[in-house]
């Protein structure tokens, strides 16, 4: 088993397990400022899953990491996580990782340790890596989990948890 693979598990697992003893009424009120509500923040996460999910297979099949971003806020109004089940988030979101954790589990590491060129990490990564300098998959997913683990700590700090 791939040790990014068993990372990702460990973090969801633990994770899933603590969202899912908050209580709806904790979830629906904003953050400081307007921010997103913890069911947003939610919501961000498997919107986030589910743009990296395409790239981590697609990038199976390619030289580069050259992926177009998405517009995060636009997606968080327009699937309405707040009218959701908390419940119901937590599974898609949980679910959503387990499967990416198996697809991780499966690439091979010679495709996950190619450096490739051209990418456009230095615009969609959480930690950005400049244009001219060569990403491996590896450092996509690593990448994919810290975003991850930033806004798992916002969660709960925004829950009392």
């Amino acid at each position: 088993m791939n040790e990014l693979a068993n990372e990702l598990r460990a973090i969801v697992g633990g994770a899933a397990q603590r969202l899912h003893t908050v209580p709806e009424r904790q979830v629906s009120s904003p953050g400081l400022d307007g921010e997103w509500s913890a069911r947003q923040v939610l919501g961000h996460l498997i919107d986030s899953a589910a743009n990296n999910h395409q790239r981590f297979v697609c990038a199976r099949f390619v030289e580069d990491l050259a992926f177009p971003g998405y517009d995060q806020e636009r997606w968080v109004r327009a699937q309405h996580y707040d009218g959701e089940a908390w419940q119901t988030l937590v599974e898609l979101w949980r679910l959503y990782n387990v499967h990416l954790a198996h697809i991780v589990d499966h690439i091979p590491e010679s495709v996950l340790l190619r450096p490739r060129l051209p990418h456009t990490l230095d615009v969609i990564a959480w930690q950005p890596v400049k244009a001219d300098e060569p990403v491996t998959l590896e450092y996509l997913i690593r990448d994919y989990i810290g975003h991850l683990q930033q806004h798992l700590a916002q969660l709960f700090a925004m829950v009392g948890s």
